[in-house]
């Protein structure tokens, strides 16, 4: 009897153990942030749908910041999306444009401190649909019935459609690489002129040349590390906000320069020029204006 007890007891214990044991694992499993994707390849012109979830939400508002990374490591598109109450976010981003070469891509996500990173596999050109989302069967489409046009005279800027004059859709072309977040907190919206003058100078200027092409490869690399904490300060504090604003001005003043470059010899050289003088700026005038101010101190004394 003293034998049988004692087994029962051991065999409790051991369940009571195992079950805590079990539990344990199971909470290490649930992740502060995860990152998924809806299928695991892509070919150009498919939708890459990025999603996750937030553990434990900030006490301030502060976006998710999604990089997708090159097989070569360069960052091909840069996305910020706010998480919904329940810690849920999603993007689409369209494959293609800057990513431009088969291989492993990867997705880093980063909200606040935590960060996690996720890849999947992309094709270059078409043709190639992934196993995990088979391409549809097409239905027959029916003949559309033509309709006749009623001739309208439409002013400048629009057009007539079924006889009613409306305004000529436009659509805007899909943004190459990451965008400024910095610039963009400070001014708050992506569409305000300043952060409008820093795309078209990075798209127009620099991203058309071999050297404009390898400054911003190497510039992504060192800015992402921290534009996304001093953007969720800015968004926190307003005083800070107005100071990277005041910082700002003379450089989006010099980076009016670049302009002008359409050559891969202007580029080089009117970029080497603004970065001379933003150095000068920033850099030159305090430490000069700092010694000036020493000076006029020791000569009172």
């Amino acid at each position: 009897m003293k034998i049988s007890g004692f087994l029962a007891f051991t065999l409790l214990s051991i369940s009571i153990l195992s079950f805590g044991l079990t539990g344990a694992v199971n909470a290490q499993s649930v992740l502060p942030l995860s990152v998924s994707t809806d299928a695991t390849a892509y070919t150009t012109g498919n939708s890459i749908e990025i999603s996750g979830t937030i553990k434990d939400l900030a006490q301030f508002e502060q976006p998710v910041v999604l990089m997708i990374v090159s097989p070569d490591g360069n960052i091909v598109t840069i996305q910020q999306v706010m998480p919904d109450s329940s810690g849920n976010y999603s993007v689409t981003v369209k494959a293609g444009g800057t990513m431009n070469s088969s291989g492993e891509y990867e997705i880093r996500a980063q909200y606040g401190a935590q960060k996690i990173t996720s890849t999947f596999d992309f094709i270059a050109g078409g043709g190639y649909v992934s196993a995990s989302q088979p391409e549809p069967t097409p239905e027959p489409t029916p003949e559309p019935t033509p309709v006749v046009e009623e001739m309208v005279n439409c002013g400048p800027g629009t057009e007539s459609v079924n006889g009613i004059c409306q305004v000529i859709q436009t659509e805007e072309p899909e943004e190459k690489g990451g965008g400024c977040l910095i610039a963009t907190a400070a001014y708050g919206s992506e569409l305000a002129p300043q952060v409008q003058m820093l795309r078209e100078i990075r798209d127009n200027q620099l991203m058309n040349t071999e050297s404009g092409k390898s400054f911003m490869s190497g510039f992504n690399e060192l800015y992402y590390t921290f534009s996304p904490t001093i953007a969720d300060m800015e968004r926190e504090s307003p005083v800070f906000k107005e100071i990277v604003k005041a910082g700002l001005t003379p450089m989006l003043s010099t980076l009016a320069i670049m302009d002008n470059a359409e050559t891969e010899s202007e580029v080089l050289g009117l970029g080497l020029s603004v970065i001379a003088l933003n150095l000068g700026m920033y850099i030159a005038a305090p430490a000069l204006i700092a010694m000036k101010v020493n000076q006029q101190i020791k000569s009172r004394k």
